[in-house]
């Protein structure tokens, strides 16, 4: 049954129409993400739905007493709320009677007489029509009106919804990592801000969940954290999200948002992409057989007798009717940002070198003696939890920051760059052209561009150039920051959360734009399938400000812990077994200790050796030794298919060979996780047996 009906759908602004009578359902418990470049309207369609915005014509249709709940790309709040609060937004009642309740204990708790301080129980009994009596009488009255107050205020919370609200609020404030409940909205920073929307809006649990970006401002276990509660979530969800492992994980169906229509495809991201590929690839051929129509229908206008006047006016209306018909077909192009970086100054052998780089914040440790060096060419993706210290780490190689101890010593050739991801280099009142240049003309690499040409190739007409910075989208300011970023002559680049806001095409042109850069880079993000993309390197975030670097992207990161995790689990194991094991052969010597010489003809109680772990055969020691060669190589597989099925030319070239690379692929990852999982059962062992 559907939850929603959207039909005959129009919504324009002036002359722009972002939806014609555009129609969908969304069913009850589906997940549906919606994609499409920056400015299709998919945040507009959403506040459609929430009732947030108006339209000119057609219909929704709610399935009766339908609750929605609408997280918005920038959410708005009263600043002088707390946070606690704000969450409760959805429910204010039912927080004011649970804050009622515990009021009305703690005031019962401070009124309520002590053993031994009843009427009568003073010495001798107590005289009646005393002080005493008169003072107790009017305790226990007022100590009826507040039990009387508490009973009423717990009626209120069961026909409401019950205790479990207020639980489930503090939980979901605790697992996004917000605290300081008592802070007012308007000290929170821009993330902060996004999570306790998103949890205000979970907590409410409506029925039709609309998310607008939630996965901004999230570390990648959190996002993982999300994914499963969505999975597990009973109502329908309407997602936009640039984060394309979330929409493979969540999403049953995609809804492409196109040049004022709207196209569904079955399935999570993956889907998506085989599905638009096949239906391009064939529309591709289709128009390609009606041109070849419309070219040998030109060339026997052109070459026909002048006498054949009739014949050749209904071949001229065919070849007019054919050309409406291949307008009218062809699907529309999605525009897409161009993001070229020039070539960028020569690297010199040293790019950056950090030496016992140690700084905390509140006398908590943010980063503790780290020291890496970072080589020419490489890609390296700062990831951990937020609040960790990543963009300190930024600023501190930036020279914004001082470290505690440690030196941070660029290269003589390192020129840097940064993307802000506060974008406190935007000034709001500027209007775009003054925000990128203050010359007609900018110079991208080895190419002179005008800057009204160099602002249109980041999707911003020529009527948006006057605009003010401040009226901009999430998505325009930060494509307004990557085109001012590639005005700057650097070799290193320091990225601070750039994928925020992006839409996926965009995301997709920045990443190959990076994997082409001659220069270093050095980004932070919590976008898993970025990091896969373009990262040669990890730097990790762990506890008490320490930083690992990991070779690879996310994925091979994520299963390298994972597999030792699981070894150190299977070596505590081993551990609590030897310890059992002992404690049970002291029992046993000691039992037959106390048996010595009681036994027939005196004998004494023999003892029997402590068990002991097994160790590795000879061919187990083979194969471990050779597990990372083995992993290596099936990584490289993983690596290659995946460049294969992310390569255009394939869809439209040997679209019927996609199927069997597909299947490859996902053969080919759950080898390398086979792999893994054999390396540390046999790293256990050895363990096991060596301690």
């Amino acid at each position: 049954m559907p939850a929603l009906t959207v039909d005959g759908l129009r919504k324009s602004y002036g002359a722009r129409v972002l939806f014609d009578h555009v129609s969908f359902s969304i069913d009850e418990g589906e997940k549906v993400g919606f994609i499409g470049v920056n400015g299709s309207g998919k945040t507009t369609l959403f506040r459609i739905v929430a009732g947030e915005d108006g339209y000119e014509d057609g219909s929704l249709a709610y399935r009766r007493g339908l609750s929605v709940g609408y997280l918005a790309q920038e959410p708005t709040f009263h600043e002088g709320d707390t946070v606690l609060a704000a969450v409760a937004g959805g429910r204010p009642e039912l927080l004011e009677a649970i804050s009622e309740y515990h009021d009305a204990a703690r005031r019962i708790a401070a009124v309520s007489p002590g053993p031994g301080s009843g009427p009568g129980s003073g010495p001798g009994g107590g005289a009646a029509g005393t002080g005493t009596d008169q003072g107790a009488g009017t305790e226990a009255a007022n100590l009826r009106r507040l039990v009387a107050r508490q009973a009423a205020a717990m009626e209120r919370i069961e026909a409401l919804g019950g205790w479990d609200y207020e639980h489930r609020l503090e939980a979901v404030l605790t697992r996004l990592g917000v605290d300081g409940w008592g802070r007012r909205m308007g000290e929170l920073s821009g993330g902060e801000r996004k999570r306790v929307a998103l949890a205000r809006v979970l907590v409410q649990q409506p029925e039709l969940l609309l998310l607008d970006e939630p996965t901004n401002h999230l570390d990648a276990d959190t996002t993982e954290w999300l994914e499963e509660t969505l999975l597990s979530y009973p109502g329908a969800v309407m997602l936009i999200t640039h984060d394309r492992y979330f929409l493979d994980r969540v999403v049953t169906r995609m809804i492409e948002v196109n040049r004022s229509e709207l196209v569904p495809f079955p399935g999570g991201f993956t889907e998506y992409l085989e599905a638009k590929a096949e239906r391009e690839a064939r529309l591709a051929t289709e128009e390609a057989k009606r041109a070849k129509l419309i070219a040998q229908e030109l060339a026997w206008v052109k070459r026909s007798p002048k006498a054949r006047t009739g014949k050749q006016k209904a071949r001229i209306q065919r070849l007019e009717r054919s050309r409406r018909e291949q307008e009218s077909e062809r699907p529309p192009t999605e525009e897409v940002v161009e993001i070229r970086f020039g070539r960028p100054p020569r690297l010199g052998r040293t790019v950056l070198d950090l030496d016992g780089l140690t700084k905390s914040h509140n006398g908590r440790p943010l980063i503790r003696h780290f020291s890496t060096r970072l080589r020419a060419g490489e890609r390296i993706g700062v990831v951990g939890p937020n609040g960790a210290g990543k963009t300190t780490l930024l600023r501190l190689i930036l020279g914004d920051e001082s470290p505690d101890s440690g030196e941070v010593k660029p290269g003589a050739n390192t020129r840097m760059a940064y993307y802000d991801q506060d974008r406190s280099d935007l000034d709001p009142d500027a209007s775009l052209l003054e925000s990128v240049a203050t010359t007609d003309w900018v110079q991208v690499g080895n190419r002179r561009v005008h800057v009204r040409s160099y602002l249109n190739s980041f999707l911003f007409p020529n009527e948006m150039h006057e605009q003010k910075v401040g009226s901009l989208s999430g998505g325009e300011r930060n494509r307004l920051l990557l085109a001012r970023l590639l005005l700057q002559d650097a070799n290193l680049l320091l990225l601070d959360e750039p994928t925020n806001d992006l839409d996926i095409f965009t995301l997709q042109v920045l990443e190959s734009a990076l994997v082409d850069f001659d220069g270093c880079v050095l980004v932070v993000t919590h976008d898993r399938y970025f990091l896969d993309k373009v990262a040669t390197a990890l730097f990790a975030f762990e506890d008490d400000g320490r930083i690992q670097r990991h070779e690879g992207g996310y994925d091979s990161y994520r299963r390298r812990k994972e597999a030792e995790e699981q070894a150190a689990a299977r070596t505590e194991r081993e551990r609590a077994g030897r310890g059992s094991a002992r404690r049970r052969q002291s029992a046993r010597g000691k039992a037959s200790g106390r048996t010595a010489g009681h036994g027939p003809a005196g004998r004494a109680g023999t003892s029997e050796s402590p068990e002991r772990p097994r160790r590795l055969t000879y061919r187990e020691r083979q194969e471990l030794e050779g597990m990372e060669a083995a992993i290596t190589a099936a990584e490289a597989e993983v690596d290659r298919l995946e460049a294969a099925l992310a390569d255009p030319a394939l869809y439209s070239e040997a679209p019927e060979t996609v199927p069997d690379l597909t299947a490859a692929f996902q053969d080919a990852r759950r080898e390398v996780d086979d792999l893994y999982a054999r390396w540390a059962e046999l790293e256990a062992i050895r363990e096991a047996s060596e301690g």
